[in-house]
């Protein structure tokens, strides 16, 4: 009896009943070559938009393709997660007092949660598919651009607003992947459905988004209170308004997360420290406090300084609002 290879015995559908079965709300397959929107990050770089992000310059090489990271991939499995939890979007709150901080913050850290969910992912491919298979897993910190393959693999496409969007989920969604060796059939890449809508870009405070898809970190929110370190610049601060850690602005206004679905994952849900808290209470927070507080979240990132930093900006705006 003839030998099946690996790759013969585990099919696409079977992987994505799995992932669904392993939580994962979208799975979708994209080649492992040389795809034509990888180009984009080493112009972007070029333009000076990755701000202070040392990293990205670092590792643009092995970003360009993920068989640099490994050379037997040929095939990236694509997993999108939803997280939006319900609450009102920032721009639809009246309390001038109350903090901004991105959602997909609010409860447990992502990457600690994602990344072993994707592992019992590889587990599972590792028994389905017989000895021989190289398998590796990522969210967000590794060395792949996510979104690229995201699109490719059909999971939506990168909005104007720089997200992936999904018809049908919209963009709030987390992403990971795993480069695998198996030569699976890719899906067909998602079609950019923005048409001529321009709100993401109207709705920046910051003017962050230059061009539809392209963002200039230096002037990102996001990017300014969670991958800045020190001072902000005080023409920037204005804008940055009550925000705390990230902004969701340009998600918020988009038309495909008008009616997002809800993520009813606990571990997506507000802390209770996070769940639309004040800026006073934040201004008044002890130091051990705010530590544990960042204990086991995403908001780790910005570290305890960076986070108080952006907390003082924030009471200044509140109070130059009610001045």
């Amino acid at each position: 009896m003839a030998v099946l290879a690996p790759q013969e015995r585990l099919t696409a559908s079977e992987i994505k009943r799995q992932a669904a079965a392993a939580g994962f709300d979208l799975c979708g397959i994209a080649p492992a070559t040389a795809l034509p929107e990888l180009v984009f990050l080493r112009e972007w770089l070029d333009a000076g938009y990755g701000g202070e992000m040392e990293y990205l310059r670092r590792t643009a090489e092995r970003r360009s393709d993920v068989r640099q990271v490994m050379p037997s991939a040929r095939s990236v499995i694509v997993f999108g997660t939803i997280y939006n939890t319900d609450r009102p979007y920032s721009t639809e709150i009246a309390d001038a007092g109350e903090a901004a901080i991105a959602r997909y913050a609010w409860g447990d850290d992502y990457h600690v949660v994602i990344q072993a969910r994707l592992e019992r992912m590889v587990e599972w491919l590792r028994a389905e598919s017989g000895a021989g298979l190289e398998a590796r897993a990522y969210v967000d910190t590794g060395p792949v651009q996510e979104r690229v393959y995201a699109q490719h693999a059909g999971l939506g496409w990168i909005g104007k607003n720089t997200c992936v969007i999904n018809p049908s989920l919209g963009s709030w969604i987390f992403l990971g992947e795993v480069i695998c060796s198996l030569d699976l059939p890719p899906d067909e890449p998602a079609l950019d459905q923005c048409g001529t809508c321009t709100l993401c870009l109207e709705a920046c405070p910051t003017q962050a988004l230059v061009a539809p898809g392209v963002l200039d970190s230096n002037r990102c929110i996001s990017y300014l209170t969670i991958e800045h370190r020190g001072a902000i610049d005080p023409s920037l601060a204005a804008g940055i308004g009550s925000h705390v850690y990230g902004c969701d602005i340009c998600q918020e206004v988009c038309p495909w997360n008008a009616t997002a679905p809800k993520a009813d994952d606990r571990a997506w849900q507000a802390r209770a420290v996070w769940d639309q808290p004040q800026i006073g209470d934040l201004v008044r927070m002890p130091e051990e406090a705010l530590q544990s507080a960042l204990e086991g979240s995403a908001m780790s990132r910005a570290k305890p300084a960076g986070i108080r930093r952006n907390i003082e900006i924030a009471a200044a705006n509140l109070t130059r609002r009610r001045t």
